[in-house]
């Protein structure tokens, strides 16, 4: 798949398809507006009987229309002109992209001027433009012995307007794109075809020429590192942890870095206190904190941002061998810390454990996570908004910032000393469930907090909802698959501490 924006009149080109958007005027009698405005009058009679309202996301294909030199046409909804935002734009192209693809065709052209309704929006939507095309056209089929390659697909974005910004924008739209799904394949891939070690292989491949300095960590070396969290969650499976080290300096090494870490379980059965069966093979998805943290570091060096950066991500599998960890077992995390080990389905707190204690050490100026954590925080939050934990307002106003600007939906949740009080051990520091019932998600957060430096801000962000099989809520994502979450808002963060 190809996608560019072209600086040029619409009219003048020629191609199979032709992508215009409609509006739903704000006035109830009003009828809508079709962008293109030539196409507007040769459609009126769509729009007088109401074929064509403007909905957000609608879509009405007029096949064989033969306009100009256009042989098909799509008219795509935008919704109420009052109401656009740049995710509204972002799936309505979803939508376009769906309606091309549907149609078999090349090349297709699509109409961008009347999308943005002034100057101010044009390179927001353009990069949003760039995002929901290149979401969309996320593909897992690579596993599959009898699959139909997918048709080379050509598509224009149009405009006449020369602007350098909304030129920019949409590079970085296509960048982004690409690293989300880059991300999502990573979760996508099946548990034996995505260990540790293959995790930590594809990243160093993946990060060659971008300016990532990636240094991977063996069983040895983590073990001698004190890695106890990571190393007796390891315990269980023969397959080696691996801790992965991304860094990336875009300014002088004097700036203190932007710390991101992930949670990379590759596999997740719950060890002893294994999982029900039913739905288990989803636990290859565990892994998508880890994922997504490595998309964000390509993204971050790809776009060449003015900020040091260091993506840590532990990872390893879950599983139930002959030296598998045992409940009631008690491990030293890096920063000397003990935690009694309860139950060892909440395995991914004592991985992110060391991971955090690591992280800490570099002294970096704001440390961010991403995890799979709880199921609680899916009975909190559903499958729309991704819960995030942080004591320091100043990066809660940022990350609400960021999230604005991403497109992507967070909501903060309570962390408190009640929390850490409910996570004390009887035989440890520490234990790795909570005494008392309730805030799954928060206990969990608090439990994190104890590896996190003094003074240093702080976010958890429990994607355990929002990781994968959104895309019954988001059109640009997958119906089951990984997707990628969080990768956007990640680099608005890092944007925020340049």
């Amino acid at each position: 798949m190809a996608f560019n924006l072209l600086n040029k009149d619409i009219e003048t080109l020629t191609c199979p398809a032709l992508v215009v958007f409609s509006k739903a005027s704000s006035q109830k009698d009003k009828p809508p507006k079709v962008t293109h405005s030539e196409l507007h009058k040769k459609l009126a009679a769509s729009l007088d009987d109401k074929a064509i309202t403007g909905k957000h996301q609608e879509v009405v294909l007029f096949r064989e229309l033969n306009y100009k030199g256009f042989r098909h046409v799509v008219v795509v909804g935008l919704g109420k002109d009052n109401q656009q935002t740049h995710e509204n734009v972002r799936q309505s192209m979803a939508a376009a992209y769906e309606a091309i693809k549907a149609l078999g065709v090349k090349e297709a052209a699509i109409h961008f001027d009347g999308v943005a309704t002034g100057k101010k929006d044009a390179a927001d939507f353009a990069k949003a433009t760039a995002e929901g095309l290149m979401l969309t056209s996320y593909v897992f089929n690579e596993l599959m012995s009898g699959k139909k390659e997918e048709k080379e697909l050509d598509v224009h974005v149009v405009t006449k307007v020369n602007d350098k910004a909304m030129k920019a924008a949409f590079a970085e739209g296509i960048i982004l794109g690409s690293c989300v799904n880059f991300s999502r394949r990573l979760g996508d891939m099946p548990g034996n075809l995505m260990t540790p070690t293959i995790l930590a292989d594809t990243t160093v491949e993946a990060a060659k020429g971008t300016g990532v300095k990636v240094t991977v960590w063996d069983k040895a070396r983590i073990k001698k590192e004190k890695m106890g969290g990571l190393l007796g969650v390891s315990n269980g499976s023969a397959q080696e942890p691996r801790f992965i080290i991304m860094e990336y300096r875009g300014t002088a090494a004097s700036k203190k870095p932007v710390c991101f870490v992930g949670k990379g379980l590759t596999f997740d059965c719950g060890g002893i206190s294994i999982k029900p069966s039913a739905g288990m093979e989803e636990m290859k998805f565990d892994m998508c904190g880890g994922a997504n943290v490595i998309g964000t570091m390509l993204a971050i060096a790809k776009l060449k941002l003015k900020i040091n950066a260091v993506g840590l991500v532990a990872s390893t599998e879950n599983l139930v061998g002959p030296a598998a960890t045992k409940p009631g077992d008690v491990h030293t995390a890096r920063n000397g810390k003990t935690f009694e080990v309860n139950n060892t389905d909440a395995e991914g707190r004592l991985i992110l454990a060391d991971a955090l204690s690591y992280a800490t050490e570099l002294e970096p100026q704001v440390i961010v996570d991403a995890a799979t954590l709880t199921g609680a925080m899916v009975v909190a939050l559903g499958n729309t908004h991704t819960g995030y934990f942080t004591r320091n307002g100043g990066l809660k106003g940022k990350i609400e910032k960021a999230a604005v600007q991403s497109g992507e939906w967070v909501w903060n949740m309570p962390l408190t000393d009640f929390h850490v009080k409910d996570m004390k051990g009887t035989y440890a520091d520490l234990s790795n469930i909570s005494a008392g019932k309730g805030a799954g998600s928060a206990t969990a957060a608090a439990f994190l907090e104890q590896f996190v430096g003094e003074g240093i801000p702080w976010a958890h962000f429990d994607i355990a909802g929002t990781g994968w099989a959104v895309g019954n809520r988001l059109p640009y994502c997958p119906k089951k698959g990984a997707s990628g979450v969080m990768v956007r808002t990640f680099v608005e963060i890092a944007k925020a501490h340049i």
